[in-house]
């Protein structure tokens, strides 16, 4: 298929970018400078320059393609604004039959100890946006909408697990600083795992179908805090941090970080074929891939 790919250079979309050539697709990347496009230019990807709030600009690059799927976010207060724009813009693009798979994310189901796609949604504040325009896009007619809801994301050194293990010492003793009490659950997914479910998806994904996206495995942020503390030579110390001082220091991304959440994302492996087989977070930071420069 012509893909057109928006967040192609970012953590997530530079995983579902290489599975998508290695998949045979023909890819084209909605880029926001030549730096950029000079990046995905090496392997064979065709560059568009123009920010995803230029619905001119997305709607005639969707036209040209056959599927459309957006990994792209600002980053900042305007995430849930390009967001929308791109996305609608990109929808009247399409033709009719095209395939347009939009992410969300886990938190949207707040705490919950047994994830599924029919799970309720509790969202905190730093996804509320999310629930309602995705329930918007998945019902955009005459495409076949997908909607992708990843966990967690780790490998590569990346994400959010960085949060943890580059925290920096407490205590008496040498200890990690832990997020919230330790106690949550945290639902993962490996970078590579999500980016062959994001091509899974696209090849034989159901129109209106929400797949989560989560590897299966869900440590608590002490095993991974624990982990962490023993390759910074912290002998596994590790020490929880008051929740409300969690909130301060980090604001509404410790809001969301403090959910308990677990989730097997078993419709993804059972509709689509899906086989996430990359190590778990755990062991990836315990193998040294967290280790701090």
């Amino acid at each position: 298929m012509k893909v057109l790919l928006a967040g192609a250079t970012g953590y997530i979309g530079s995983g579902v970018l290489s599975a998508l050539l290695a998949s045979g697709h023909t890819v084209t990347a909605l880029v926001r400078s030549e730096e950029k496009a000079a990046a995905v230019r090496q392997d064979g990807v065709l560059p568009v320059i123009a920010d995803m709030r230029d619905r001119e600009a997305v709607r005639r690059v969707a036209a040209a393609s056959d599927a459309v799927i957006t990994t792209a976010s600002p980053g900042d207060e305007n995430s849930a604004a390009a967001d929308i724009d791109f996305s609608e813009a990109a929808l009247e693009g399409l033709r009719e039959g095209g395939v347009f798979i939009h992410t969300s994310g886990i938190w949207v189901y707040g705490d919950n100890g047994d994830i599924t796609e029919n799970s309720p949604r509790d969202a905190p504040a730093i996804v509320a946006w999310h629930p309602e325009a995705d329930a918007r896009f998945l019902e955009a007619p005459g495409v076949r909408s997908i909607l992708i809801e990843p966990a967690i994301v780790y490998g590569h050194g990346k994400g959010i697990p960085n949060v943890i293990t580059a925290a920096g010492p407490a205590g008496d003793l040498p200890a990690l600083q832990l997020v919230g009490a330790g106690t949550q659950h945290w639902t993962t997914v490996h970078v590579d795992d999500l980016a062959e479910l994001y091509v899974a998806a696209l090849e034989h994904g159901e129109a209106g179908a929400r797949y989560v996206g989560a590897g299966g495995v869900n440590p608590t942020v002490r095993e991974l805090g624990e982990a962490a503390s023993r390759r910074r030579g912290f002998e596994g110390r590790v020490l929880p941090e008051d929740a409300t001082a969690t909130i301060e220091r980090l604001g509404a991304f410790g809001e969301a970080l403090m959910l308990d959440q677990q989730a097997s994302g078993n419709k993804a492996r059972e509709v689509l074929g899906w086989k996430p087989s990359r190590p778990s977070l755990v062991d990836e930071i315990a193998g040294g891939g967290y280790d701090q420069s």
